[in-house]
């Protein structure tokens, strides 16, 4: 036991919680963008999954880093519309769409990386090009801070720049407006003369950029291999982080946090020999817990408002 406080109550402890935490943050940006908008986006985690293939592709073929990303991203675009353009043009089921897409990327990555590879499990036969990790000047030299905070990889610093941006787009600015307006009550929107499927449509098509952004550090940034199911439900971790965030940015991004540190302890819980089945399931076990006490939270506070509202009436009953 000794051990694992040892190993946790270090620098690089929290280092590796930003680290962890960097997917999560990209898939709660993606799915509050969409939700704000009136779509519970599902398919997030296969959106990070195919620009996570896209981006070792094509840095292997062309040999540029910027091309790569740039696919990456265009594809998580496409997959954010390729999900509206069912459910939002041809009325299907959202969650029924969402499980569709998935099971069609899950098998596509497979195919797609046996075509170019000749592995079904990883792109390891292939070489791929790395996003850079940045020193932050000052902050490097640091004792301990700099241990923390310095030398994180690009996209890590991009992620927390992300967050804020989100919000600025959600709460400053006019497409920001029409989404949250969208999604609270689209015949209100239409009623003012605002398309409710362009503005869905472009709300899916942010979502898919956040998500993209996730697939291509896992790995170009995290690691430099593709490997089969990667993600691992980090999408879906996204989506709860973005539920208990109650669509706030800082709040989706603190919520990545603690599911962060959940990743965390179990690699040092690994490290220690602990069973990996057991050890492996703690962040999906967290993040149930997570969501059973936001929504225990939620139930409490609609409760609350309920009893206020009809004391309310009584008095104004009684004062009649």
């Amino acid at each position: 036991m000794s051990g694992i406080w040892s190993s946790i109550l270090t620098a690089s402890f929290l280092f590796t919680i930003i680290r962890v935490s960097t997917p999560l943050i990209f898939a709660s940006m993606s799915s509050l963008v969409a939700r704000r908008g009136g779509v519970t986006n599902i398919t997030i985690d296969s959106t990070m999954l195919m620009s996570a293939l896209t981006g070792v592709l094509v840095s292997h073929y062309t040999g540029n880093l910027f091309i790569s990303i740039v696919a990456g991203m265009i594809v998580g675009i496409i997959m954010g519309v390729f999900m509206g353009y069912f459910h939002i043009m041809m009325r299907t089921n959202m969650i029924l769409t969402g499980v569709a897409i998935n099971t069609f990327t899950n098998g596509a990555t497979v195919m797609f990386l046996y075509a170019f590879t000749g592995d079904k499990g990883s792109s390891s036969n292939i070489s791929s090009m790395a996003i850079p990790n940045w020193e932050i000047p000052l902050i490097k030299d640091i004792p301990i801070l700099g241990d923390i905070l310095s030398g994180h990889n690009a996209l890590t610093y991009i992620a927390f720049v992300m967050v804020i941006l989100c919000w600025f787009l959600m709460y400053r600015t006019p497409l920001g407006l029409r989404i949250r307006a969208v999604g609270e009550n689209d015949k209100a929107a239409r009623s003012v003369g605002e398309s409710p499927t362009r503005v869905k449509l472009t709300a899916l098509a942010l979502s898919g950029f956040f998500a993209s952004l996730g697939g291509l550090y896992m790995s170009m940034g995290n690691m430099t291999v593709f490997i089969t199911g990667m993600t691992a439900g980090r999408g879906f971790i996204g989506v709860a982080a973005d539920s208990m965030g109650r669509g706030n940015p800082v709040g989706a991004m603190l919520a990545s946090l603690l599911f962060g540190t959940a990743s965390a302890v179990a690699n040092v819980l690994q490290i220690n020999s602990f069973p990996t089945d057991l050890v492996m399931a703690i962040p999906y076990v967290v993040s149930i817990l997570g969501i059973i006490i936001y929504s225990a939270r939620e139930k409490h506070k609609q409760q609350r408002l309920v009893r206020q509202g009809i004391a309310q009436a009584e008095r104004l009953a009684a004062g009649k």
